[in-house]
């Protein structure tokens, strides 16, 4: 529990001292391959200042793009940018498919598709844009409702041509999506980057048992996570729209929190996955774990190939990680200890003792503490005749209980420890 807090507090501290402000800008770009089709689009993105075009924060940022409901408009995710642009996001909006009557899904993921590739293009090549020389290739798609089925369509081409700045999938209510002879539940089965899907209960619009689960449960993830807030709806991922919150009064029933309440979980754990997946922190991904189960807001389910976790073994003094990897870092009671970095250890003195095995790809994992005495234990022992007495002690070396007091015991270096007896 201690490691766990430890991570939290570096998790809360770094979020409360790398915040940044919202810069704005709004452009057109034009896809080519589909006869120079516009994509109006919404780009947020960390700044000195908040406003339109100010100048962009010092460093390189992972992309969010996004992608919005049905007959929803980009502003109704306000709640999103405010959120995740300050913590170190770009997030950008394509304004397409809006129409009530001719919304198209598949041109929609083609819309999403082409942002992944173009905002790397923006901050590479446009000196003149305000997030030139800002963004970093990491990216996430992530969308609501239709948005997120189109967000499933998209990552099916970027995952089959190889893209390599896609890393993470992010459905919020994903809606299946089947126009043009599409179906974002099957092209989940293409979809291989570590992808979170997250539910409302009581979501009547897409019911989860028709659109999120079928979605989550074709996924090829090898970490594929799957979240249902207990309670939510499907428009509270959102802020109020009347769109939106008129479909679910007619569809949805027992919804039985807050939209506020549903940001917040939804902040919680999206917060921490895209910290994971977009800025390899491992923290992050302690703390989601830990989060899952330890939440009573949600019920979950989970297929993850992460590192195993090593435990401790001692035999002849020596204590042995039960996980092989490509380094290792053992601890005396939280204290790192120079130059322990193999397999074994043969300790020297008495403790709690953890290890940290690194593998070659992922996360490093941590042992429980393993307490190790180096004091002598026996359960009876003759005093008639102490100065011939000898035993040996747990690390293998040979001692004699004092002449004068035969419950301490000495080596041959002046050393003397405390002898346990009937332990």
């Amino acid at each position: 529990m201690k490691y766990y807090l430890s991570v939290l507090i570096i998790i809360v501290f770094s979020s409360v001292f790398s915040q940044h402000q919202i810069g704005h800008f709004n452009t057109t770009y034009q896809d080519p391959s589909r006869g120079n089709r516009d994509i109006e689009t919404e780009v947020y993105y960390p700044a000195t200042s908040a406003g339109d075009n100010t100048p962009m924060a010092s460093g390189q940022f992972p992309v969010v793009v996004f992608g919005h409901g049905f007959v929803m408009v980009w502003s109704a995710y306000q709640n999103l940018w405010e959120e995740f642009v300050p913590n170190g996001y770009i997030m950008v909006f394509p304004r397409t498919e809006g129409n009530i009557v001719s919304t198209d899904h598949q041109e929609f993921g083609w819309d999403l598709q082409f942002l992944v590739n173009k905002i790397q293009e923006e901050g590479a090549n446009n000196p003149a844009s305000p997030i030139y020389n800002g963004v970093a290739n990491n990216t996430a798609l992530m969308g609501h409702s239709m948005g997120g089925g189109a967000s499933f369509l998209a990552a099916d081409s970027l995952c089959t041509n190889g893209n390599s700045n896609l890393k993470t999938l992010v459905g919020l209510a994903p809606a299946e999506s089947s126009t043009n002879g599409v179906s974002s539940i099957n092209s989940a089965l293409s979809v291989t980057v570590p992808s979170l899907v997250l539910s409302g209960s009581q979501d009547g619009v897409t019911p989860p048992n028709d659109h999120h689960i079928p979605m989550y449960d074709s996924l090829a993830s090898s970490c594929k996570t799957f979240i249902s807030i207990t309670g939510g709806g499907h428009c509270y991922f959102a802020n109020s729209n009347f769109n939106c919150d008129f479909g679910e009064s007619t569809s949805s029933t027992g919804i039985s929190i807050s939209r506020a309440e549903q940001h917040a979980v939804t902040f919680d754990f999206v917060n921490l996955w895209l910290d994971y997946t977009l800025k390899d922190s491992c923290d992050a991904l302690t703390a989601f774990q830990d989060s899952l189960t330890g939440s009573n807001r949600i019920t979950h389910n989970q297929t993850c190939n992460l590192n195993p976790t090593p435990s401790i073994s001692e035999s002849g003094g020596v204590l042995t990680s039960s996980q092989t990897g490509v380094g290792y870092q053992w601890y005396l009671d939280n204290t790192i200890i120079a130059g322990a970095n193999a397999v074994n250890y043969s300790p020297t003195s008495g403790g709690y003792y953890t290890v940290q095995v690194f593998f070659a790809g992922g996360c490093p994992t941590i042992s429980a503490p393993f307490l190790y005495n180096d004091a002598i234990s026996v359960d009876e022992l003759n005093l008639s005749d102490p100065v011939l007495l000898k035993i040996t002690d747990l690390l293998g070396r040979e001692a004699k209980p004092d002449s004068k007091n035969p419950y301490l015991y000495y080596y041959s270096d002046g050393s003397v420890k405390k002898m346990i007896v009937g332990e």
